[in-house]
């Protein structure tokens, strides 16, 4: 949830979802549709699919229980490195290091003053673990560049300034262009990824008829509309049945409802 989501927005979804599904198997036994309706306003709803999958492969193939390794986290859907080293650290005390946009920043200005990347970045930042405890050294670089080392930096008041080579040395801001620091979001006014989150919103009260689909995306253009809905049957979130379409896995949702 909190891949390329604000905290803020996640907490309310995390409580409603974590609350309804406790364990990776109650995720995995409930139907797809279920897992989109807790998704609401998260949007990037790809994500709730893979997580869905890797509930699934986490009952399937581990038995019910999260992996403690890297390698078994890697092998689930939707888990890349950073998610991977995160969970490993942080749940399972692993010396990995975690290295997200807000690590890339602090790595690149405190700790090298210059533009690093990717593979420059996890060298750098796995040679600064401490052999003991890197869970809370891996929390602490999360906490220093999400309260201090942001995209606008708070030199004045940071703890490290006085040991950050990029504030000692001077010289152009190396953080934007360097590995782990995000760019900036497209505008979602008006894009397809506002339109898909439409038709997937409508969705969620009750299956509907294309037409009422395409017309949700763009009255305009009703060709924007059907390739939109093609690329959610495609991604695997949404199912056509003639004219209706409804979300993956209600009719599943149906019939437990009536059993």
């Amino acid at each position: 949830m909190l891949q390329q989501t604000q905290t803020s927005r996640v907490i309310a979804p995390w409580t409603r979802f974590v609350n309804a599904f406790p364990t990776p198997t109650s995720c995995a036994e409930a139907p797809l549709s279920e897992v989109l309706r807790l998704w609401s306003g998260l949007g990037y709803h790809r994500r709730a699919k893979a997580l869905h999958d890797a509930a699934t492969m986490i009952r399937d193939a581990f038995d019910g229980a999260v992996p403690g390794t890297v390698e078994d986290l890697r092998r689930l859907p939707g888990v890349g490195e950073y998610t991977a080293n995160a969970v490993a650290s942080f749940a399972f005390g692993r010396d990995v290091a975690v290295v997200d946009t807000n690590v890339g920043r602090v790595l690149a200005r405190a700790v090298a003053n210059r533009t690093l990347s990717v593979g420059d970045a996890r060298i750098t930042a796995n040679e600064l673990l401490p052999r003991n405890d890197a869970p809370s050294f891996n929390q602490s670089m999360l906490d220093l560049g999400a309260q201090y080392c942001t995209s606008t930096p708070r030199c004045q008041s940071c703890p490290v300034a006085r040991a950050c080579r990029w504030n000692v040395e001077g010289g152009p801001d190396p953080a934007p262009r360097s590995a782990g620091v995000s760019r900036p979001q497209a505008r979602f006014q008006g894009s397809d990824r506002q339109a898909r989150g439409r038709v997937l919103a409508a969705l969620r009260e009750r299956p509907r008829s294309m037409q009422h689909l395409v017309a949700c995306v763009d009255d305009a253009d009703p060709q924007r509309g059907a390739t939109l809905i093609a690329g959610l049957i495609a991604d695997g979130l949404i199912e056509r049945h003639g004219q209706r379409v409804r979300l993956l896995g209600d009719s599943q949702r149906v019939q437990r409802a009536r059993g």
